[in-house]
């Protein structure tokens, strides 16, 4: 007896109970469907929904198995309830809607669908699905969907812009740009790349280098991230660091080409002409269905910097024959064929080479020419040598930031401004060349030690008023000479008035004939850089007598203590172009 209880208790113990719950349903319809028995996964999932109504996922896959039966009708009804009541962050449903709406022909609602899924689905899980969709309904529709906005690329979408506005110069918008996306895509490890060059253009090394730095802890073997870095530091002279990261990039073999242009460029840049010579070549053989004339570019750069002169000339001639229309590889032809070739080496840009731009970065009209507003290049240079040049080479910039007059120079002026560290005599040209650019609303700037704002007045900080007569004297002289002079001329021009009227103040100058004064100060202006003028000569450009330009110059001179100035050896220097040292560029 005790034996049989025992077998009882042991044969209960067998006994696994049921579960019938949702779950229960969905395995069996999943089974089902695995097996195409559409009828049965019908009948499991509309189960499963009964066990849990408020479950958007099962009310999903039951509109998924009766748009397998064509019943498109239910299906999209289904597919709606879930949007508008149980979970309208579920955006596949309007992709499932859109090929609902298609199989009945309602080739419109269909539309509808599928421009809401791509405005608001972020994973883009359908995306290709989608597009082709698209081209499908544009032939029923007979015209093309317009696709406004696709949210799961916006990112993308945005980094494009970022890398094109890079590409032109446009350092400061770009990393804008740069900073917004990354805040909204942590991860977005080429956008970081991006956002380091754009504050490397912009000469802020500090925060190109915790960028870098950012994305090496994230993904510590990133390629651009260590390419940008070795440059950063080859521009910074550390010499140590740079060897070893160096030592590590050469043992590099990628394969994708796009990271094998990168470390190409960035070898040739940091001096390894050989190994960038092997890359480029290289990056050649695998592309010769598609050439880019910029690779062939490249490649006769580092032929030509490792002694291979007949290789370099083969290859420029390719990279002319695919852009006639560029100088750039007629340019280094036309250099070989002209002069010695040993110990000279070349930069890896695809544009001319910078000391072949004007030397005055003028044009014949005095101002800068188009190209060179947009040359990357040269605005990089132009930002560097705000941040890291010397006196004379930020006169130079701050004076081509007038003549550029676009947001970014106006941005780069309105951030020098604000710098404690900068002389007061460059802010208040910088203040001049926002003025000319029409800049006339009141500007934030910190001069003398404090913070202030400026009106549209020139900064007189001794003179508690600005009268109308003493700006009618400005404003005529600037009009007199704003095609013969450079702004920091012009910039000048405006000190010494201030100074005077500070010099001689409560005492207001009697001013009778506004051109007496204004000929007076082009005089003096012109005076102090050397430039040669006469009294007759200002008088008649301002038809007037030399005696009232004499009389003037005199008062202004006296009060401002000139004589000692005009008589110096060397007066004050002409301005006769920028001795900007760019950084390297590294290729994006």
């Amino acid at each position: 007896m005790g034996k049989k209880m025992a077998l009882e208790r042991k044969t209960e113990q067998k006994i696994i109970p049921l579960k019938i719950d949702a779950t229960f349903f969905f395995e069996r319809a999943v089974r089902s469907l695995d097996r195409c028995h559409y009828d049965k996964a019908l009948k499991y999932f509309r189960r499963a929904v009964e066990y849990e109504p408020d479950n958007a996922v099962n009310h999903c896959n039951l509109a998924g198995v009766l748009a397998e039966v064509g019943s498109f009708e239910e299906s999209s009804e289904i597919l709606r309830g879930i949007l508008d009541k149980l979970d309208p962050g579920m955006t596949e449903c309007y992709y499932y809607l859109a090929n609902n709406y298609a199989n009945m022909d309602d080739f419109a609602a269909a539309e509808q669908a599928l421009l809401r899924y791509l405005e608001t689905d972020e994973d883009g899980l359908y995306l290709e699905e989608a597009e082709e969709m698209a081209e499908l309904l544009s032939y029923e529709l007979g015209r093309a969907v317009q696709i406004r906005y696709v949210k799961s690329r916006a990112g993308l979408y945005e980094h494009d812009e970022a890398r094109r506005l890079l590409e032109e110069g446009r350092f400061v918008e770009a990393t804008d740009v740069l900073q917004k996306l990354v805040k909204k895509h942590p991860d977005f490890l080429a956008a970081r790349n991006n956002l380091a060059l754009g504050y490397y253009y912009l000469g802020d090394f500090e925060h190109a280098l915790a960028t870098v730095f950012d994305v090496l802890a994230i993904d510590e073997g990133n390629l651009h991230a260590l390419c940008n870095l070795a440059i950063f530091y080859q521009h910074l002279g550390e010499t140590e660091k740079l060897e070893e990261l160096a030592g590590q990039l050469r043992k590099t073999y990628p394969f994708h080409t796009e990271y094998l242009f990168k470390l190409a460029t960035t070898m040739g840049i940091l001096g390894d002409h050989e190994m960038a010579y092997r890359l480029f070549s290289r990056l050649v053989r695998l592309g010769e269905e598609d050439q880019d004339p910029s690779l062939f570019h490249y490649t006769a750069v580092a032929a030509f910097n490792t002694g291979r002169f007949d290789e370099a000339r083969k290859r420029w001639r390719l990279a002319a024959k695919l852009d006639p229309g560029a100088e750039i590889a007629r340019f280094y032809l036309d250099q070989m064929e002209q002069g010695p070739t040993e110990g000279v080496f070349l930069h890896y840009h695809y544009h001319l080479p910078f000391e072949q731009q004007p030397l005055a970065l003028q044009n014949e009209e005095g101002g800068l020419s188009e190209s060179i507003k947009r040359d990357p290049l040269v605005r990089s240079s132009f930002f560097w040598g705000l941040k890291h040049g010397d006196r004379h080479t930020k006169q130079q910039v701050i004076q081509a930031f007038g003549a550029i007059a676009d947001d970014e120079a106006e941005a780069a002026l309105r951030q020098f401004l604000l710098e404690p560290d900068e002389s007061d005599d460059l802010k208040r040209m910088a203040l001049f060349a926002l003025r000319s650019m029409g800049k006339t609303e009141a500007l934030q700037v910190v001069i003398a030690g404090a913070a202030k704002t400026i009106g549209e007045a020139p900064y007189s900080p001794s003179l508690p008023v600005w009268e109308d007569d003493w700006q009618a004297v400005l404003t005529l002289a600037r009009r007199q000479m704003e095609k013969r002079y450079d702004m920091i001329q012009q910039c000048d021009l405006e000190s010494l008035w201030v100074e005077y009227l500070s010099q001689v103040y409560p005492v207001k100058p009697r001013i009778a004939k506004i051109e007496g004064w204004s000929a007076a100060l082009e005089y003096l202006t012109a005076k102090l850089h050397r430039r040669a003028i006469s009294f007759e000569e200002v008088a008649g450009r301002y038809g007037i007598s030399a005696a009232t330009v004499s009389r003037a110059a005199r008062r202004i001179g006296e009060a401002c203590g000139l004589r000692e100035k005009l008589s110096a050896p060397g007066g004050v220097p002409a301005a006769n172009g920028p001795a900007l040292s760019p950084p390297a560029l590294p290729k994006k």
